[in-house]
């Protein structure tokens, strides 16, 4: 082996050294040439080593099928052992003869058999695809050392001996014989060959074939000696020999079933023209010949399975011409260009389809992806060069290249052996029509294009269970709203029509999409994570619609409540799709948007609109219908979305009423006592229903709502709290009406609110809190409200400013002094008749207040009549309380 490659080395050598008529060039070349081959001879001896190697290791892992049985039979009688030399050496893969079945011991019918003890090797790696320079070098390696090696070393000989012949002889003249007859002469030399390997063909098929090869090379070699170097031959007969010796290769390699003869016809037929070209640049004349030479190539594809022909011809074919385009097309040339490139383009689309026809039934490799692919990506690229990239020329290229591809896809789908073929046409169709969207159409057009095309592919892949599709249709809708977004930057402002504008559609194309790739996955079996992310990208794009709708078209008085219809909408639709499709995000979509009232009614005043207009009434009306429709839905389901709406539903109805009955105040000029009054209104009538008829508060629940009605007590207990805390500061105005203590809006309200309170306080909902909990912060309230009452009086009755100045003045200081005193007074009587200690010490503990007052507050006005009498008052009241209300005794006392 290692002598046929320096022997190959040398030859190649001396070929180099003719053509380059340098001796030292041929020498190192063929140093360099004998090192690389005997470089591959050694990897490829060491590959074959470590195949082997791994064949053996295989083998060992593999149980013999009789051991197999042997140790899986529990029926057969116990075999007697059979003693084996100790330590006996084994190697791997040999077989010892006459011994096919090793003799075990046999277990028990009742003990399972033993596992043969197993070899634990590594899994060997699945061989990795050999790169190009790999291919080439064993390419090389076969041509070299596989078939008749002399025959091929011969002829490689004889070339390089025919070149240096022809070139000598036209150098020096050394031959007296005319040029015509020594070319003559060639000519039937290799006729002769060629007639000989034809002969030959049957008893010595590669000696044949070799000579028939070198044959051909020589005529065409002759033909363009002829033309190029003698000018014996013009163009157009040079053409016509060669094409007839390309022809003729061609149905050798046919009739022969010779790829090589075929390859050599095929690739002399592309060089035809390069070889004898004049420099006319008549591509017409160039693109027919090749269209014939492609129609051969496709006439041979009918009859052999050459895929190694079919990208010879695709390459030349694209190549030459893509080379023509960019140095010689012009647009005028359109007319006669466009029909070769759609020759060729249907010529390799037909191919491939001819290729996987051939295959036999069980392969896999059906599909000839780099023309199947490749085909119309580079003649689509071309053509876009051809129509100057204009849009439209090229959207309806790809609408005409998505047709053909989705007929071929339906006829070749339904044939069981041609699927995968089938399938990668659809694939291409889909993307053409893809492609076509946006060149035709504008960015909103695309999005929407995208989007449905998107779910159609989810729906596909889903059905089929295949990957692909679903990441392509959601990288559609992906791509949509990109497009989508891009679009509005240029078109923002130029809709002037509600609803009936392209970005709002096109927002709901999106939004609804993405809810149908959701519904889509959540048929699934396995339901994937993705319907969860794809409702919320649903969501967004329905919301991002209203937000552009109610921002662009919308009343800015009315945006609250149009945002308000919108959320009741919303709940609505989910509720509904809820009843029919029971998911938690549907419930929490209907709950959330149902609740969402809490934010937005508030908003509704703060542009002056009234909650009485029939705008805002109409608003009410529908979010009432929409609401009752949602919790009736949700009733039956989860609890905590229901708690959620149903708690946000009340209080939203109770914010609303507050707010229109502090707009009537504002109307009808109230002082602003009434305001704040009038907004409490509301919440206490919630809070008493809520605590002493909760079945009005019930529907559409029933029975549901006691579930929540604690959370519901808690909240109002809150807000309550916070509204009468609130109230401490309102100076109570009552206008038009007088005021009057106690019989005022503020303390009315107040009142009102500490009722709740106490009421919710002996409820069993807070039975968790101990008695003192539950009285202090009702003591503290209660001191409170009186304080600010008084001073509320003081400030009405004796003109005092509502402000800091009140706590200085001394009415104020001796109202507080006698209140806060007949309190202490009133809760020392009670707690001794009553008999309870807590709160008779509540009142001491007043009364105490009082008296550090006097001291650090009241003693600096005893030079006025108001100190004094301050002073007095509590003396007096003390005095008698100690008479009529002495302390009660301690509980270990009265026991």
């Amino acid at each position: 082996m290692k002598l046929l490659g320096f022997l190959a080395a040398f030859i190649a050598g001396v070929v180099i050294a003719f053509q380059t008529e340098s001796v030292p060039i041929g020498f190192f070349s063929a140093i360099g040439i004998g090192f690389v081959l005997a470089r591959l001879h050694t990897l490829t001896r060491t590959v074959d080593q470590l195949r082997g190697e791994i064949a053996e290791l295989r083998g060992a892992r593999e149980p013999s099928p009789a051991r197999t049985d042997a140790a899986t039979s529990t029926e057969s009688p116990p075999a007697v052992p059979v003693a084996a030399p100790p330590f006996a050496p084994a190697a791997v893969g040999e077989s010892v003869p006459g011994a096919d079945v090793e003799a075990v011991e046999t277990p028990p019918a009742s003990t399972p058999p033993s596992t043969p003890p197993r070899i634990d090797a590594a899994a060997p790696s699945a061989p990795t695809e050999p790169g190009l320079a790999e291919k080439l070098a064993a390419a090389l390696k076969r041509w070299f050392t596989e078939g008749n090696v002399p025959v091929k070393i011969g002829m490689l000989v004889l070339f390089a001996g025919v070149a240096a012949l022809l070139k000598l002889a036209s150098d020096q003249g050394w031959l007296s014989v005319p040029i015509e007859l020594r070319l003559a002469a060639i000519a039937l030399a290799a006729i002769g060959g060629l007639v000989f390997g034809w002969r030959q063909r049957h008893t010595r098929r590669s000696f044949a074939l070799s000579l028939q090869g070198g044959a051909i090379g020589v005529l065409l070699l002759t033909v363009f000696a002829a033309f190029r170097l003698y000018g014996l031959l013009g163009p157009e007969a040079a053409f016509a020999l060669m094409l007839v010796l390309v022809a003729g290769a061609g149905v050798l390699a046919v009739l022969q079933d010779a790829l090589a003869l075929a390859l050599l016809g095929i690739l002399a037929g592309f060089a035809a023209p390069i070889l004898i070209s004049t420099g006319s640049g008549n591509h017409v004349v160039l693109f027919a010949y090749y269209a014939l030479l492609n129609l051969a190539i496709f006439a041979i594809a009918w009859l052999r399975p050459w895929r190694a022909l079919n990208l010879l011809g695709f390459f030349f074919t694209y190549a030459i011409g893509t080379a023509w385009g960019v140095l010689r097309y012009r647009s005028e040339l359109f007319g006669s260009t466009e029909p070769f490139l759609l020759i060729y383009f249907a010529i390799y689309l037909a191919v491939p389809i001819l290729y996987a026809r051939q295959q036999a039934p069980q392969r896999r490799d059906l599909v000839d992806g780099t023309l199947l692919f490749g085909n119309p990506l580079i003649a689509f690229a071309l053509q876009a060069a051809l129509l100057d990239y204009a849009r439209l020329p090229l959207a309806y290229s790809a609408l005409a290249l998505a047709v053909i591809y989705a007929l071929l896809a339906w006829r070749l789908l339904p044939r069981e052996r041609l699927r995968v073929l089938g399938e990668s046409f659809a694939v291409l169709a889909v993307g053409f029509a893809t492609l076509a969207v946006p060149l035709a159409l504008s960015a909103r057009s695309t999005a929407c294009t995208f989007a449905l095309e998107g779910a159609a592919l989810v729906w596909l892949g889903l059905r089929q269970q295949r990957l692909l599709p679903r990441l392509g249709g959601l990288a559609l809708q992906a791509l949509a709203a990109g497009a989508f977004l891009l679009g509005s930057l240029n078109t923002a402002g130029d809709d002037a029509t509600p609803i009936a504008n392209g970005t709002f559609i096109t927002a709901l194309l999106l939004a609804g999409a993405a809810f149908a790739s959701a519904w889509l996955h959540d048929r699934a079996e396995a339901k994937p994570p993705q319907a969860l992310v794809l409702y919320l990208w649903g969501l967004l794009w329905w919301f991002a619609a209203a937000a552009y709708e109610i921002e662009r078209f919308a009343d800015p008085a009315l945006r609250a409540h149009t945002w308000l219809a919108v959320a009741a909408l919303t709940g609505a639709l989910a509720a509904f799709a809820y009843r029919h499709l029971p998911r938690a995000a549907l419930a929490w979509t209907a709950a959330v948007a149902v609740a969402a009232a809490l934010l937005i009614v508030p908003g509704m005043s703060e542009t002056g609109a009234r909650l009485y207009s029939p705008a805002a009434l109409a608003t009410l009306a529908f979010y009432a219908a929409c609401g009752m429709f949602a919790l009736r839905t949700l009733r039956d389901g989860e609890t905590v979305p229901l708690r959620v709406a149903h708690l946000g539903w009340l209080w939203s109805w109770t914010f609303a009423a507050a707010i229109a009955l502090e707009q009537c105040a504002t109307d009808a000029k109230l002082a602003d006592g009434w305001h704040d009054g009038l907004a409490a209104v509301p919440l206490i009538a919630a809070f008493a229903l809520a605590l002493l008829r909760p079945a009005w508060l019930a529907p559409p629940l029933g029975a549901r709502f006691d579930g929540h009605r604690g959370l519901l007590l808690a909240s109002q207990a809150a807000f309550g709290a916070l509204a009468f805390v609130a109230l401490l500061a309102s100076p109570g105005a009552s206008a038009p009406l007088p005021f009057l203590p106690l019989l005022n809006p503020i303390e009315l309200a107040q009142i009102g609110l500490l009722l709740c309170l106490a009421r919710w306080l002996a409820d069993p909902a807070t039975a968790a809190l101990s008695a003192q909990q539950r009285s202090l912060p009702l003591a503290i309230a209660a001191f409170a409200f009186v304080t600010m009452a008084t001073l509320r009086a003081v400030h009405h009755y004796d003109g005092v400013p509502w402000s800091d100045q009140l706590w200085q003045s001394n009415p104020a200081q001796t109202a507080l002094t006698v209140v806060w005193s007949l309190a202490g007074v009133v809760a020392w009587i009670l707690g001794s008749r009553r008999g309870q200690r807590t709160l008779w010490l509540a009142g001491a503990v007043l009364m105490g207040l009082v008296l550090a007052k006097l001291l650090l507050i009241d003693r600096l006005r005893l030079g006025n009549l108001f100190g004094i009498a301050s002073f007095i008052a509590y003396g007096l009241l003390c005095t008698v309380i100690g008479y009529f209300a002495p302390a009660p005794a301690r509980a270990k006392e009265a026991a």
